[in-house]
């Protein structure tokens, strides 16, 4: 009983890092309803850069600050190339020209460092009970990841340019007759979703080994969270990350992992069906006040 519960409490701390993978998602949409389909790539960007960093001596913790700096530089870099010219068109356009991108990012990385796995060695003494060792590095990317959530959080609520955004994705032309910048605004706002996706990247490599496809998966599970928590819901975004951990951490001892997706994307069918807003919807984001 002890290693169902060790299990669940596990997955609850991996789902966290889910959460902060999907909050990056969710805050573009919420702001811009943008589909960004490089965020698998640039959760990926987020791994490598941690990787480098880390073999010219870099500790790894101590190099999560300059990924999330180069996600952001890189965020403002592709919202001026592939986004600006497709915001308030139909979704369907930002969706095309983030996947063309994502195919270049995909393809380009593809040729530099083919399908090789790779690895950050990250040694932090765990916490053992009844025999199970909870790792020390899925504790710690926890522990960071609530802590950038309640960053962002003070971001949005309490400083001028996160109410800002908020006055953005609430109208954007009230925004713009109040003298915001509402073009430097979003691409501020994209930049930020991406800086997110890269630093999740980051932790996500201290935790498992990785290839330049590892994006893939972990976009696809950002946007099961990002449906459980509700389009445009950041908060509801963390929420549903620790959600898809715990149903991980519940699925794992009792099925072989390759069931964990499937099971996985049949409760975003049912979610999407049973409840289009999100399980998470009543959490207070963006959109609101």
């Amino acid at each position: 009983m002890f290693g169902i519960l060790a299990s669940i409490v596990d997955g609850v701390l991996v789902g966290a890092v889910y959460g902060l993978a999907a909050m990056g998602l969710t805050l573009i949409w919420g702001v811009m309803n943008v589909i960004n389909l490089t965020h698998g790539a640039m959760i990926v960007a987020g791994m490598f850069g941690l990787f480098y960093l880390t073999t010219l001596g870099i500790p790894a913790y101590a190099a999560l600050a300059p990924v999330l700096a180069g996600g952001f530089a890189i965020g403002i870099a592709v919202y001026w190339i592939s986004v600006h010219r497709v915001i308030g068109r139909p979704p369907l356009m930002s969706l095309l020209s983030t996947f063309a991108m994502n195919m270049v990012l995909i393809g380009l990385g593809t040729a530099v460092w083919g399908t090789a796995l790779f690895n950050v060695p990250v040694a932090l003494p765990g916490i053992t009970l009844r025999g199970y060792t909870f790792t020390g590095t899925h504790l710690m990317a926890a522990v960071l990841t609530a802590s950038i959530a309640g960053a962002l959080y003070l971001f949005l609520y309490r400083m001028r340019l996160g109410k800002a955004i908020r006055a953005v994705a609430s109208n954007r032309e009230a925004a713009e007759l109040n003298g915001i910048p509402t073009t430097q605004v979003l691409a501020l706002t994209f930049a930020l979703g991406v800086a997110l996706a890269s630093i999740s990247g980051a932790l996500i490599a201290t935790l498992f080994p990785f290839t330049v496809l590892s994006g893939t998966a972990y976009q696809l599970k950002s946007f099961v969270v990002t449906v459980l928590g509700g389009l445009g819901n950041p908060a509801g975004a963390l929420l549903g990350g620790i959600a898809l951990g715990l149903l991980e951490g519940l699925i794992t001892p009792f099925m072989p992992v390759s069931w964990t997706t499937v099971i996985e994307f049949v409760v975003f069918v049912i979610v999407l069906i049973a409840f289009p807003r999100g399980l998470f919807a009543f959490v207070r984001h963006a959109r609101t006040r």
